[in-house]
């Protein structure tokens, strides 16, 4: 009895001392292969300087650029002085939008606009009676656009089903930003609407939920209703190359906080 006491004193000390193959990683981290994002509307009280700095100390490299920051009539030579100052904070703003577009001058606007900045896709949010003009603006620019998806909240195209239904081809260059938060607030299954339509995604906006209901409202990822990490599995399954960019919408004044929470907990499971 004595040596077994013996032994098992020995084995808890071999423990102690020699930390367990699963309390370390081995290799890259998931997450440094992973474009984690933020959405300019996260930021919509702040200048862009401000926004870059908290980018800049979250180490997130990826920003969605919203016109009040850079307006729709901006020059080229504008968006050029504003793509150097983002790359002095290393972040690549890389797609504009949302844009909305109610009539055929501002698809016309939103087009020239993504073709002054050198986009070859951008965020857009047209009406069901523009789709025609759309598909041909489209194969006219050579520019594709993600059509982000708004929940039941009235605006159109509130789900990725409803972006196939009207446009019906992925090959005509018109896919989706799909927003996952909306998707749960639709009550849909978030992981095989990916896999079904993985040929439309085109870019992610990404957030929890306090409710799967229309109800449901921004929260700190990892403390609403959302379970991310199969999420994050099925993307790495159809190997989405895009970005996945927060959209954190709570607490307009001061949301700092809640997105580096977010931030920190969508890498740790990445």
């Amino acid at each position: 009895m004595k040596r077994l006491i013996r032994l098992f004193a020995l084995a808890a000390m071999v423990a102690f001392v020699l930390p367990a193959e699963a309390q370390l990683i081995s290799g890259p981290r998931g997450s440094e292969d992973f474009k984690i994002g933020v959405a300019g509307y996260s930021y919509r009280k702040y200048d862009i300087d401000q926004t870059l700095a908290f980018l800049k100390s979250m180490e997130v490299k990826y920003l969605s650029v919203k016109d009040w920051w850079l307006p729709l009539d901006s020059t080229k030579e504008q968006m050029d002085a504003f793509k150097a100052k983002c790359k002095e904070y290393g972040v690549n703003p890389y797609i504009l939008g949302p844009i909305y577009m109610r009539s055929e001058a501002d698809v016309d606007r939103a087009f020239a606009y993504a073709e002054r900045y050198g986009a070859d896709v951008f965020i857009g949010v047209p009406t069901y009676e523009l789709t025609d003009y759309m598909i041909k603006k489209v194969k006219e620019t050579g520019i594709k656009v993600a059509i982000h998806t708004h929940g039941p909240d009235g605006q159109p195209f509130p789900n990725i089903q409803k972006v196939v239904e009207v446009y019906k081809d992925p090959s005509l260059g018109i896919g989706c930003c799909m927003d996952l938060g909306h998707s749960v607030r639709m009550g849909e299954d978030i992981v095989s609407d990916i896999k079904k339509y993985k040929e439309w995604i085109y870019d992610i906006h990404i957030k929890d939920e306090s409710a799967a209901s229309k109800q449901g409202q921004t929260w700190e990822m990892g403390r609403g209703v959302m379970d991310f990490r199969p999420i994050v599995k099925v993307l790495r399954q159809i190997k989405y190359k895009g970005v996945v960019s927060l959209e954190f919408e709570k607490n307009g004044d001061n949301p700092h906080p809640g997105i580096a929470e977010s931030i920190g907990y969508l890498r740790g499971i990445s």
